[in-house]
């Protein structure tokens, strides 16, 4: 699928043809601007995914650039392929017209970029439906949390996620973010609190509305939960 966003004819969106329960319709690749055009995500190493990608940026001027908003493969895989530099960049730089903010948590690496017209492409940071996996490396949560805040800070009127459609109320997607995660964790503890210590259990009950085939992520999560308590103290013990 290919479309154009409804306010900002300047960004163009290829879906690449990787669906999933964690990809959604599959990684958004993103050709920004003209005369040559960036390339943000150019997603996985795919053969038709990257002809329309390399079409659609000829009718632009050619490729000029090829930005990343983190490492992994459903985002970066098929970059070098597209013979364009590449640049995964870090907090504060500007290429292409597109600074870079640091947003880790979902990947240490992770960045969102945001244009001067208020357009932010937010890779896995925000998606336009459903919730971000989140891995279990001990501070990734709470630097998650930290990144959701930042982009609250930062005024911008539309979201192009990594997966999923656009996000035409970015306050009320990060908001909405911030207090699924809050909510989880409420959930959490109060289980905690109550005395529950089985991660079986516990992962029963505070996840009972995902589905079966993301419930092994869902596990995942939870442990990334589990981790930011420990850092801040307030995990009870004997959690099995």
């Amino acid at each position: 699928m290919t479309d154009k966003s409804p306010h900002h004819p300047e960004i163009l969106r290829i879906v690449a043809p990787n669906p999933g329960p964690m990809t959604l319709e599959g990684t958004n690749t993103y050709v920004y601007g003209a005369g040559p055009c960036t390339v943000i995500d150019p997603g996985p190493d795919d053969a038709g995914h990257l002809a329309a990608i390399r079409a659609a940026a000829e009718e632009r001027g050619g490729i000029g650039l090829v930005l990343l908003t983190h490492s992994h493969g459903d985002h970066a895989d098929g970059a070098e392929r597209l013979d364009s530099q590449v640049v995964l960049p870090s907090d504060g730089e500007e290429h292409g017209g597109l600074r870079a903010l640091a947003t880790p948590g979902h990947a240490p690496d992770h960045v969102c970029l945001l244009t001067a017209d208020r357009v932010c492409f937010s890779g896995d940071l925000v998606l336009g439906m459903g919730s971000t996996f989140v891995p279990p490396d001990g501070g990734s949560l709470s630097a998650y949390m930290d990144s959701l805040r930042r982009m609250q800070a930062e005024p911008i009127e539309l979201i192009c996620p990594g997966h999923g459609p656009w996000i035409e109320d970015p306050a009320a997607k990060l908001a909405e973010y911030v207090e699924h995660r809050e909510m989880r964790e409420r959930r959490l503890l109060a289980a905690l609190e109550r005395g529950e210590r089985s991660r079986e259990a516990l992962l029963a009950e505070v996840w009972n509305d995902v589905p079966a085939e993301v419930r092994p992520a869902a596990a995942m999560v939870m442990q990334a939960h589990l981790d930011k308590l420990e850092a801040e103290g307030r995990l009870p013990n004997g959690v099995a």
